[in-house]
């Protein structure tokens, strides 16, 4: 039918006299552009004659006389009868097909065109030629169809009767080996394993231990099995004061009730922040050591956690380096080194020590689950804290596993699935939940994509990492070694590691990005509690709010605030009570398997984090949603608005940094426009708009500040004086306390974001000259 009114309109149709063209003038005053329609090609000033600029169009040619006019008509009618013809023939023949394939019980292949601007999950056919594709539908129940609860269980056995899987150690290094060839045994399309060499602090042949100096008589409080990664190592003594969970927040209050605390040892509990932010918090204040502890509950009175003190991620010996062994580095380290002496301790010394302690009751909401709780000593009570750090350094290999099945259309672009395979404890929930979840995922979509005939367009890979426990370092240092590359392969990374904690509830991380998907994917997700519910039911309408911002502990973070890749964490919790055993020797299986329906929360994860990524190879389009990031925009201009008369006295202007975020407004806009009139065939222009939608993410990293000197450069989720939460910080100054305010570092931060978030919006816009420089 196509072929038969192209040949009509070819007839009464040649070039056209003149023809309409747009053209698209921007707004100076407003975030939206205005149409401007003009009616002839005479109109345009520079344009060449006779020739037209638009690559469809036609002039129309007079008709000469009425004979050449009926025989035309009579040609035109023929046409329309052939083109009937084939098109009923044609549409006959596929009912026939598709009633064969209902009687028969059988499989009908055909190819979707599945745009993820569509609000159902309904695709439709297309009509180009090509590998069969099956219906998202279709691949979603194969999915769930699959996922096994007795493999689960499987995998995560293989954690059973374990005492630990420390990175590089002979436990860590046999799983790895086990995960390598299991990989292998799916009949992935390639299975590799990179090495690299690190350097950790272990505990030492001495144990550390924290004892207790009053009246110059010395009373040993615990000599502890955990230890906490790269502590300053010696001996330090100091009097102990109780800061809570040691935010700043914490120490805030402290300081209002003139507690001194310079030259303490401060003791906080675990949570809230991680042990790094506490450490850093603490010696911020003028500290020398830090204590911490696990609330009490259920009988853990006695257990200490591992953990670590670096305010990173990756080897903090090669910051911004990889750690291949070929690799010959300077003498550097960190800036997030803590260089003070922690160790944790359990909630039981910690009672013993608050019992000694003769100052001041802690306040109500500071007590926790401690009987007695002070807040320091007496002025004149001799009594310190003495410290012993025996921690060494190491040089250990560390493997980290890949397995991959490669996209029919766009190898080169792929999802990560990943999740944490070390632990310094057995690691059921730390590390064998997410292993157990990686591994059955591959085995899944590899068994869709050989015996169901799914052809992802793009690829997948799944990656098992090792030395999660100091930091994310297997995972760290695998993006240092290819961040040349990364960024413009990897469009999505979903993070496993310690995705069920209980049963009540769900936390999520993520980039928003990726917020679309996540909800479609929640309201396609059977509560494992409640069969009839969705997982989007659980959460409810208002999740996005109640997104839980990325921690230095969490493996996705590194993906997303140093390599610029859109990532995605989640996991089920109980929000009443955390887990206990996390970090230490009682995280074992049979601990884990107290969670209410575990297998079911193990699978019920496992189908999301499947359905996020095949939905990321299904579709024609990448499933991110970029206009979100102008809504995000929006709402800090709203916060930066309330002190734009104040910097206006300071002869500064929010201006710029408000027109910055309009461009990106209208680049998205320009951009959805694009993605809406393209053509879904054409492979090239379907792969130049995926990559303009994958490098958004990736356009926030401040290109201003060096990777090796400020290695998390998101604007949003980095740290460092760049980012805008930054920059609101500092503008809060100029009404809390305007002394504080510096002028210098205000202009920088200033300009940084203003051209990051420009810099962002010509990227989104695409080539060079389609850029609207009239900033």
């Amino acid at each position: 039918m196509d072929h038969a009114r192209a040949a009509i309109s070819n007839l009464f149709s040649g070039e056209p006299m003149s023809y309409t063209r747009f053209s698209i003038a921007r707004q100076t005053d407003g975030d939206n552009s205005h149409v401007e329609m003009k009616l002839s090609a005479d109109d345009e000033e520079g344009g060449e004659a006779g020739r037209p600029e638009h690559l469809h169009a036609h002039v129309a040619q007079p008709w000469r006389n009425g004979k050449n006019l009926c025989f035309l008509l009579i040609a035109a009618f023929l046409l329309l009868l052939i083109g009937f013809l084939i098109g009923y023939l044609s549409y006959r023949g596929r009912m026939q097909l598709a009633a064969k394939c209902l009687e028969g019980g059988g499989k009908c292949e055909v190819t979707p065109t599945a745009s993820y601007l569509a609000d159902g999950d309904e695709t439709e056919e297309e009509e180009v030629p090509g590998p069969p594709i099956l219906y998202w539908p279709d691949l979603k129940n194969l999915l769930s169809t699959k996922l096994s609860d007795r493999r689960l269980e499987e995998n995560l056995r293989q954690r059973a009767n374990k005492n630990s899987f420390e990175a590089g150690q002979s436990e860590d290094e046999n799983m790895a080996i086990y995960i390598h060839d299991l990989f292998k045994s799916f009949f992935l399309n390639q299975v590799w394993k990179d090495k690299h060499y690190i350097k950790l602090q272990v505990k030492g042949s001495t144990k550390n231990k924290v004892s207790v100096v009053e009246d110059g008589k010395e009373e040993e409080l615990e000599t502890p099995d955990a230890y906490v990664a790269y502590s300053e190592t010696g001996t330090v003594t100091g009097k102990p004061v109780y800061a809570n969970y040691g935010q700043k927040e914490d120490f805030q209050k402290l300081e209002k009730s003139a507690i001194e605390l310079n030259g303490t040892i401060v003791i906080v509990r675990a949570g809230k922040i991680t042990l790094a932010e506490k450490v850093v918090n603490a010696k911020e204040k003028g500290a020398v050591g830090v204590l911490m502890y696990l609330d009490p509950y259920k009988n853990t009175d006695d257990l200490v956690p591992f953990g670590h003190a670096h305010l990173g991620t990756g080897d903090p010996y090669t910051p911004g380096f990889p750690s291949f062994n070929h690799t010959q580095f300077p003498p550097i380290e960190s800036s997030g080194l803590p260089h003070i002496a922690v160790q944790t301790i359990s909630s039981h010394a910690a009672s013993r020590l608050f019992s000694k302690m003769d100052g001041e009751s802690c306040l109500p909401q500071w007590r926790g689950g401690l009987l007695v709780c002070k807040m320091t000593v007496r002025s004149d009570k001799q009594l310190t804290v003495k410290l012993e750090v025996n921690n060494v350094m190491v040089d250990r290999k560390i493997l980290n596993i890949f397995g991959a099945i490669t996209g029919f259309e766009e190898p080169d672009r792929y999802v990560v699935i990943g999740a944490q395979r070390d632990s310094w404890g057995p690691g059921a929930a730390k590390a064998g939940v997410g292993t157990a979840i990686l591994l059955e995922l591959a085995r899944v979509i590899s068994d869709i994509v050989k015996n169901e005939g799914y052809k992802p367009r793009r690829s997948i890979i799944f990656a098992s990492w090792s030395a999660g426990d100091y930091g994310a370092v297997g995972a760290t240092e695998w993006l240092e070694g290819y961040s040349a590359t990364l960024h413009a392969k990897a469009f999505t990374y979903i993070n496993l590691d310690a995705a069920v904690l209980g049963t009540n509830d769900i936390k999520i991380s993520a980039s928003p990005l990726l917020y679309a998907l996540l909800e479609r994917t929640m309201k396609g997700v059977n509560d494992p509690l409640i069969s009839s519910r969705k997982l989007y039911d659980k959460v409810g309408s208002s999740w996005v709010k109640s997104i839980v911002p990325f921690g230095l502990d969490n493996a996705a973070f590194p993906f997303l605030a140093y390599s610029g890749i859109p990532v995605v964490s989640f996991g089920f919790y109980n929000k009443d009570e955390d887990y206990p055993f996390l970090g230490t020797t009682q995280d074992t299986v049979e601990n884990l398997k107290a969670i209410n329906s575990l297998y079911a929360h193990l699978r019920a994860a496992a189908e999301v984090a499947g359905q996020i990524a095949l939905r990321l190879t299904h579709d024609h389009e990448l499933f991110l949603d970029f206009g979100r990031y102008s809504e995000e925009l929006l709402a800090f201009q709203e916060k930066f608005l309330v002190y734009d008369q104040d910097v206006k006295e300071l002869g500064l202007n929010l201006d710029w940094l408000f027109l910055a975020r309009g461009d990106f407004q209208r680049a998205a806009n320009a951009l959805r426009r694009d993605i809406e009139n393209s053509d879904k065939e054409n492979k090239v222009i379907r792969r130049a708009l995926n990559d303009r939608i994958m490098k958004v993410e990736y356009d926030f990293l401040s290109p201003f500040l060096s990777p090796k000197d400020a290695p998390l450069r998101h604007i949003f989720f980095g740290k460092g004086s760049h980012t805008l939460q930054s920059l609101l910080d500092h503008l809060q100054l100029l009404k809390t306390s305007r002394s504080k305010v510096d002028l210098n570092m205000l202009k920088e931060q200033l300009a940084l974001a203003t051209w990051t978030i420009k810099g962002a919006a010509n990227a989104l816009e695409g080539d060079i000259w389609n850029t609207d420089n009239t900033f």
